[in-house]
């Protein structure tokens, strides 16, 4: 298997970033959803401090793989059936790889703001204050980059099953 990307597809690293950060999404976002109905417990805290693990690794992951673009060509792409739709393919990518950063850094930020103290692996990081109205913010705006990160996979995956079986133009081989 090659380790780097070619005109014709992906290497090694782009496809264990692309999957890696698929599985940890469809474990992470239901996850994070069941944590909004527990009530506040030893188990909770528990439960949310290993959702931001998993986030702030999902957030390494996504920018090691930006990274990773920027120095690997992205195989070229398949004809188009209409006018824009590489152009929406593009702009889908984006939108995900900014949801994800708006999940994260919102995550981490309601976080700080409610005057924990998050480890970042490599260092840890706290608010000298807690400001409860900026939290507040912070969490509305991670659920609802939720539910757009949801739309936007389900997007997604929608365009790989029909250039996949309606278009037949093999896109899938690509990333697997």
């Amino acid at each position: 298997m090659q380790v780097f990307n070619n005109y014709s597809k992906y290497g090694l690293f782009a496809k264990l970033f692309h999957w890696i950060t698929f599985i940890a999404l469809l474990a992470q976002v239901p996850f994070g959803f069941y944590l909004v109905g527990l009530e506040f417990s030893d188990q909770r805290i528990e439960l949310e401090n290993i959702h931001i693990i998993i986030g702030i690794t999902i957030f390494y992951i996504t920018v090691f793989r930006l990274i990773w673009k920027l120095f690997n060509p992205s195989p070229t792409e398949s004809k188009s059936f209409f006018k824009g739709q590489i152009l929406i393919g593009k702009v889908n990518h984006l939108l995900l790889y900014l949801s994800i950063f708006a999940i994260t850094i919102s995550g981490m930020l309601k976080k700080l703001y409610m005057g924990e103290t998050l480890n970042f692996f490599f260092f840890k990081y706290g608010f000298e204050k807690d400001n409860f109205l900026l939290a507040d913010a912070f969490y509305e705006v991670h659920i609802y980059a939720n539910y757009l990160l949801l739309a936007l996979v389900t997007l997604h995956i929608l365009a790989v099953v029909v250039h996949h079986f309606i278009f037949k133009d093999k896109i899938l081989n690509k990333i697997t």
